[in-house]
């Protein structure tokens, strides 16, 4: 509990791959269907708070907010369908919220992309920023229990922690039921828990307007774009970027994304970079535009 009058500090630190999964759950799982907005998430933070330590919301400031992730290459991304595109605008987004971003490149390991010493180098940023900058409330986004140590130096400090957990259960890439739950000893240790599924899935919430602006509203923009129709007909274009079970074709302003089972008369394995293919169009699941009946055309056929 603090001075009635005086300003609560507020410091934000969000492990950004555990947020991107929580914010992908609630886009493609969960039937809100929509992200996680930075800017309502900030709004709740400073509204907990003010709950939390019994102080005018006026007075609950987010002095210092920071964004960790490892990512892929400027060169992997953009030979990932949309991926550069869709990371800038992200980060267009967190600029906007003066949220501060910290990347490390993804390491390859047994065959897989892996982040490596981002948990590390949140904490002490967070430690070290604690101390210069005197954070009242340090507001933690993470679930992992290699944020305990993190959180006991901070209690020495004096500084309280807030902890924003979301337990879900979801289906992962290969249709298997799995589980996003957070550390039990993380939760123990700070000092305001916040089960922000259980507020969100909360029926008695429903008109709770802090509740509501967590999630992003689906603009005018993505609405026009998804209700545009796709272009008809046979398309031609040379691919590139192939990969084991999928590639992609050249397609302005973008690049079209296709799976080995969208090829027709022909192998899969005989489609190099550079080929000449025919294919149709079609919106997936998340409505993006993605090639299928895809045939690649012999030389001499071009």
């Amino acid at each position: 509990m603090n001075d009635t009058n005086s300003m609560i500090k507020i410091g934000v630190f969000y492990d950004g791959n555990y947020f991107l999964h929580v914010s992908n759950y609630y886009y493609y799982e969960h039937e809100r269907n929509a992200r996680i907005s930075i800017e309502g998430l900030h709004n709740f933070i400073r509204s907990r708070v003010s709950k939390e330590e019994g102080i005018d919301i006026k007075l609950c400031h987010i002095v210092d907010s920071h964004y960790f992730r490892g990512r892929l290459s400027a060169y992997e991304a953009q030979s990932t369908e949309n991926k550069l595109y869709a990371e800038r605008i992200f980060d267009d987004i967190l600029m906007g919220e003066k949220v501060i971003t910290h990347y490390l490149p993804l390491r390859m390991r047994g065959g897989k992309r892996e982040e490596k010493g981002i948990d590390v180098w949140l904490a002490l940023e967070a430690y070290e920023l604690t101390i210069f900058k005197k954070f009242d409330v340090l507001v933690l986004i993470a679930s992992d229990g290699d944020y305990v140590p993190l959180v006991r130096k901070l209690n020495t400090l004096g500084t309280r922690v807030m902890l924003l957990s979301w337990d879900f259960r979801y289906q992962d890439m290969n249709g298997r039921e799995s589980v996003t739950r957070t550390s039990q000893e993380l939760l123990e240790e700070v000092t305001y828990p916040v089960a922000m599924h259980e507020l969100i899935d909360n029926r008695l919430n429903k008109n709770d307007s802090v509740i509501a602006n967590l999630f992003d509203k689906q603009d005018e923009n993505r609405a026009k774009f998804l209700a545009k129709p796709v272009p008809e007909g046979v398309q031609r274009s040379r691919t590139l970027n192939m990969k084991s079970g999928y590639g992609f074709i050249a397609f302005p302003p973008n690049n079209l994304f296709f799976h080995y089972e969208d090829v027709v008369e022909g192998n899969f394995n005989d489609i190099m970079d550079n080929d000449m293919v025919e294919f149709q169009i079609r919106r997936n699941e998340r409505g993006e535009e993605v090639a299928y009946n895809v045939r690649k055309v012999e030389v001499g056929l071009q």
